[in-house]
C-alpha cells in the first residue's frame, strides 16, 4: 500500500509539473508573439487562409463526389427502366415469335445465314447461324415469366446437344426471366456456354451488340472455327 501512495504521488507531481511547464511555456509564447506581432501576423493569416481553403476544398471534392455517385446511381436506374420498357414488348410475343425476334436480333448484329426452327423436337437449336468471323451459333430461347428462373434440367438439355448435336462454336441460352438457378450457371462456366438472363437480353434490344454481350455471361467466347 505504501508504494502505491508514492507511486501515485510521484505522479500527480508529475502532472502538477507538467501543468506549471505548459503554463510557462504559453506564457513565453505570449510574450514572444506580442514583441514579434508584426513578423507572426503575415505568416498566422497566411496558415489560416491555407487552412480555410483546404477545408473549402475538400468540403468540394466531397460534395462532387456525392453528385457523381447519385448521378451514377440515377443513370443505372434509368438505363433498367428503359430496359422494361423494351422488354414489356418481348414480353408480349408467343415464343414462336420470341425465337423469330431472336433471330432477327442476329442478324442486326451481322450473323449470316440465320435459321429459326420454329418447332418442338429441334434439340435446342431453336436459333443456328453464323457470326461474322465463322464461328457456329447455336440458340436456345426460352420464354419465360421474369420471376422464374431457368433450371439446371432446362441447361443439361441444351448442353448435350448444342455441340454434339449441332456442332456449335458459341452456344447461346437465352431467357426472358431475371436469373439461371446456381447449378444451372454451374454449367454456363464448365460447358462454355453463354447465358443471357432478362437483364442481358434488355440490353441487346436496346442495342448493345451481340458480341459485346457474349463475354459477360458464363465463360463466353466459344472455339474457334475448325
Amino acid at each position: 500500500m505504501a508504494t502505491r501512495r508514492r507511486r501515485w504521488r510521484l505522479k500527480k507531481q508529475t502532472r502538477k509539473q507538467l501543468q506549471v511547464w505548459g503554463a510557462v511555456a504559453a506564457g513565453l509564447a505570449v510574450v514572444w508573439i506580442g514583441a514579434n506581432w508584426s513578423t507572426v501576423w503575415p505568416v498566422l493569416v497566411t496558415v489560416l487562409a491555407a487552412a480555410a481553403l483546404g477545408g473549402a476544398d475538400w468540403a468540394l471534392l466531397r460534395a462532387h463526389r456525392q453528385a457523381v455517385g447519385q448521378d451514377r446511381a440515377w443513370r443505372a436506374q434509368e438505363e433498367a427502366r428503359a430496359r422494361e420498357l423494351s422488354m414489356a414488348q418481348v414480353d408480349a410475343l408467343t415464343w414462336q415469335e420470341f425465337e423469330t425476334y431472336i433471330a432477327e436480333l442476329c442478324r442486326r448484329d451481322g450473323c449470316r445465314d440465320v435459321v429459326v426452327s420454329g418447332k418442338s423436337g429441334d434439340l435446342g437449336a431453336d436459333v443456328v447461324g453464323y457470326l461474322a468471323d465463322d464461328r457456329k451459333l447455336v440458340i436456345q430461347c426460352k420464354k419465360y415469366a421474369a420471376h422464374r428462373s431457368v433450371s439446371s434440367q432446362d441447361m443439361q438439355k441444351f448442353v448435350g446437344t448444342a455441340r454434339l448435336e449441332h456442332g456449335a462454336d458459341v452456344a447461346l441460352f437465352v431467357t426472358t426471366c431475371r436469373a439461371f438457378t446456381r447449378d444451372a450457371l454451374g454449367l454456363t462456366l464448365r460447358q462454355d456456354i453463354v447465358a443471357l438472363h432478362r437483364d442481358l437480353l434488355g440490353s441487346w434490344v436496346k442495342g448493345a451488340h451481340l458480341e459485346s454481350l457474349i463475354p459477360l455471361n458464363g465463360s463466353g467466347t466459344g472455339r474457334r472455327p475448325r
